[in-house]
């Protein structure tokens, strides 16, 4: 549990810089060298991504029960998750989605999160998903006193919408027929 935890604090710690002080991330990008910063800033990341899928695979090895969810709470998961993808392509594909929700990716993470909560109830999922849900509310609500940084995406379209919903259907169903069970070695259905 405890590589789940350092792999969370790196990980979800260097993504908080800008919830926290954005005006050190600011100083720090400046000082640094935006390539040296944004370099160092994906390497902080993915040693604490990997410490989480490493921590949170040697977690359910020796899981500990917190509650067990009733069975009808994972048809409501799989129903919260549906919109995932669509609003994570509509990050990158400008159109009235973004334009609406402003961040569709935080809303993606907190549904992820929140559904994952509802479906399982062992204390590595508590950490795991309780943190990334706990972070995405912070980062949302720190977002309107701070200045917001150009997300690099596609240009505007109405056509955006319309493959930010079908694609990211089309990996849902991928997701949950295949992936899933192929990346986290679970089979949702």
């Amino acid at each position: 549990m405890t590589t789940l935890i350092v792999g969370l604090i790196l990980f979800l710690g260097v993504h908080s810089l800008s919830i926290v002080n954005e005006p050190l991330r600011n100083r720090l990008n400046i000082s640094m060298g935006e390539l040296t910063f944004k370099g160092l800033y994906s390497l902080v990341s993915l040693a604490g991504l990997i410490l989480i899928v490493w921590g949170y695979s040697a977690a359910r090895m020796d899981p500990t029960v917190i509650y067990t969810p009733p069975g009808w709470l994972r048809h409501l998961a799989f129903l919260l998750l549906v919109p995932v993808f669509p609003l994570l392509f509509a990050t990158y594909l400008p159109g009235k989605i973004r334009a609406k929700l402003g961040h569709p990716m935080l809303v993606a993470v907190k549904l992820w999160a929140l559904a994952h909560l509802l479906a399982n109830g062992m204390l590595h999922d508590l950490f795991l998903f309780g943190s990334f849900l706990a972070w995405a509310v912070a980062d949302r609500i720190s977002m309107k006193r701070r200045t917001q940084r150009a997300i690099p995406a596609l240009p505007v379209s109405k056509a955006n919408d319309v493959i930010a919903v079908i694609g990211g259907l089309a990996v849902y169903v991928f997701m949950v027929v295949w992936a899933h069970r192929w990346l986290i070695g679970v089979a949702p259905v």
